[in-house]
């Protein structure tokens, strides 16, 4: 399997990565629909009222809570599997990545090409009339709820929460992306999350490639499925083309 994928990316000159929280747990940040995640440790509210818009504006104490704790790791570096990503894409076989995650990691490996479907917890912006930007520093250094340094107004990130729409821009470049590859590699995710798993069906060739630690729904529908770790995986593709 190592040796076809291998031969796939080697002919391959417009491959799209697909990627989920799988892709960041061995930088430190948890998959948090996982067996350690929110969705089994934590009590009271459902982690779909607490990362909502209804929460944030309503509640926002008890969202900064969360996400300050659970969501954001400003601290995590690129780990094997983003550095290997992006050598494929330096070496002309990969073009762009499409993620589910908002730590903006694939970009700090170098990756310039990267649809983040659900934002990016690096940028964020105030709730009042001029949205005045603020970083994720300003953020994470205020106690509790941060507020703007200009208008004082709540600041608030640039994440799709529940409640919310993806943004257009990025669903349309995901989506472009996807219907022109020649292959694309799908890494780190059940598939479970929609809208965003629904973007597969706009590639319409014969390499769809599932790399997953576990079985997913779409294995049945992938035209090669690797079971093992997406670092050592493809690390071992790397090595095999000799890149």
């Amino acid at each position: 399997m190592i040796t076809r994928l291998g031969e796939w990316l080697a002919e391959s000159r417009n491959g799209v990565f697909f990627g989920g929280a799988g892709v960041s747990t061995d930088s430190g940040i948890p998959d948090f629909r996982s067996a350690a995640g929110l969705y089994t440790k934590n009590g009271g509210d459902s982690p779909e009222y607490l990362l909502s818009t209804e929460c944030l504006h309503e509640e926002p104490e008890k969202f900064y809570q969360l996400y300050k704790t659970e969501l954001v790791h400003p601290q995590a570096q690129p780990n094997a599997a983003h550095h290997h990503i992006n050598t494929l894409i330096e070496a002309g076989h990969l073009t762009s990545v499409v993620t589910q995650n908002i730590d903006g990691l694939h970009q700090a490996a170098g990756t310039q090409q990267v649809f983040e479907l659900h934002g990016s917890a690096w940028r964020n912006h105030c709730v009042g009339s001029e949205h005045h930007p603020a970083t994720l520093e300003q953020v994470m250094a205020q106690p509790g709820v941060p507020h703007c340094p200009q208008c004082g107004a709540m600041v608030r990130p640039d994440v799709v929460l529940y409640g919310e729409g993806l943004d257009m821009d990025v669903l349309n470049g995901a989506v472009n992306a996807l219907a022109n590859a020649d292959l694309v590699i799908v890494g780190g995710t059940s598939l479970n999350v929609y809208p965003a798993a629904g973007l597969l069906q706009y590639y319409s060739g014969d390499r769809l490639v599932l790399i997953n630690a576990e079985p997913t729904g779409w294995d049945q529908a992938a035209n090669l499925v690797i079971h093992g770790r997406l670092g050592e995986t493809l690390g071992a593709v790397i090595e095999e083309m000799g890149l």
